[in-house]
């Protein structure tokens, strides 16, 4: 099970790596969701960016190729230093640039689970997080609050959510996968219920006019986040009843039945498929 765990990590990222095209050439896109938050999107998990005078604060920085590209789009958002970068969990789409940021002067930040797992990993001193914490912290740059909260066992062991008080701009990491079945890590802490709970989290800081960055996809608003969560309870109910049949892992994974309203709309198109989701949930659910 946990080689299986570790074989799908794996995959994630080299999925991740060779999603956007053939020939390697990536282009970083930046949105404007507010007078001073920006969306970049490259290759791997989208990155949040806050620019004013007190400087540039960043959410995850994707892979370590792509931080000249990185550091290019930030700086024709702001020439001001860059101060500090939160890495919303340890998985390397969202941490491969940390050691290159670091030598920009940012001072990085994440939960402890992040910085532990990390070492796990033997990354180097300086791709490490210097600051964290357990349940939550607040960033106090450019002129708003930003809360940085702690989601248990969702995606992985050290999720967080930021919420940018004034912009009203969420960040969720991988705890949202837009209109796609997510990747569940069983093998580093997460879990069905976890991940259910972290949305819910997400959807009482947000209102109609909240604009959210997903881990992965297109900005996103309430109400497609809401139909996320509705898109899990229903998954994590429906492998329940097979469960609660005395149905194995096999025949719960075969089931397409489970999965049917969203395959149609394309849920599983994305890297986690429906086969994949579904055994999922239930080694969730059984363990």
């Amino acid at each position: 099970m946990k080689y299986l765990q570790l074989v799908l990590i794996c995959l994630f990222l080299f999925a991740t790596e060779n999603t956007y095209c053939q020939n390697n050439e990536v282009n970083i896109e930046t949105t404007k969701l507010s007078n001073n938050v920006y969306m970049l999107v490259g290759q791997g998990g989208n990155i949040g960016v806050s620019a004013g005078d007190d400087g540039v604060f960043i959410i995850d920085d994707q892979f370590a190729r792509l931080t000249p590209k990185i550091i290019e789009a930030i700086k024709a958002i702001s020439d001001k230093p860059f101060q500090f970068l939160v890495n919303t969990h340890y998985h390397g789409d969202h941490t491969g640039g940390n050691e290159n940021m670091t030598k920009q002067g940012v001072k990085i930040i994440a939960h402890e689970n992040v910085r532990k797992r990390l070492i796990d990993g033997e990354s180097s001193k300086e791709a490490l997080p210097i600051i964290t914490f357990n349940d939550r912290v607040n960033v106090h740059m450019n002129g708003e609050d930003v809360k940085v909260y702690h989601v248990e066992h969702a995606h992985t062991d050290g999720d967080a959510l930021l919420y940018f008080t004034k912009s009203n701009v969420l960040h969720t990491g991988d705890t949202y996968f837009k209109s796609r079945y997510p990747f569940i890590d069983l093998k580093s802490g997460g879990s069905i219920d976890g991940y259910i709970n972290a949305v819910k989290k997400g959807l009482s800081l947000v209102n109609d006019n909240t604009k959210i960055i997903p881990g992965h996809g297109a900005v996103s608003n309430k109400a497609e986040y809401a139909s996320f969560l509705v898109m899990l309870e229903n998954l994590k109910a429906n492998v329940q009843a097979e469960i609660d049949k005395g149905k194995t892992e096999d025949e719960v994974a075969a089931n397409g039945a489970i999965t049917k309203q969203y395959d149609d709309l394309d849920y599983g198109s994305g890297f986690i498929n429906s086969e994949r989701i579904r055994r999922t949930i239930y080694q969730s659910l059984k363990h």
